[in-house]
């Protein structure tokens, strides 16, 4: 019983890591540099690192939700 709650916890957190390391690559295509003013470097980072893993949280959860939902499918039967 503990080892799958731990499992989960380990799938969780490298769910969550991948999916903020996706969004940052995914963010730093988009250029935000030139939205944002030329002496705000530290501004425009701690921006890009709250919406990666704002990004990121949201679309691990619902992976993470489908694959738990998929696997309680099996109470339908």
């Amino acid at each position: 019983m503990f080892v799958d709650v731990a499992v989960d916890a380990m799938v969780s957190i490298i769910s969550h890591l991948i999916f903020i390391i996706l969004a940052w690559k995914g963010l730093e295509a988009l250029h935000f540099e030139k939205l944002i003013a030329k002496n705000k470097v530290v501004e425009s980072r701690i921006l890009y690192i709250m919406l990666s893993i704002t990004i990121g949280t949201t679309v691990s959860n619902f992976f993470l939700d489908f694959i738990n939902w998929s696997r309680q499918l099996t109470y339908l039967l």
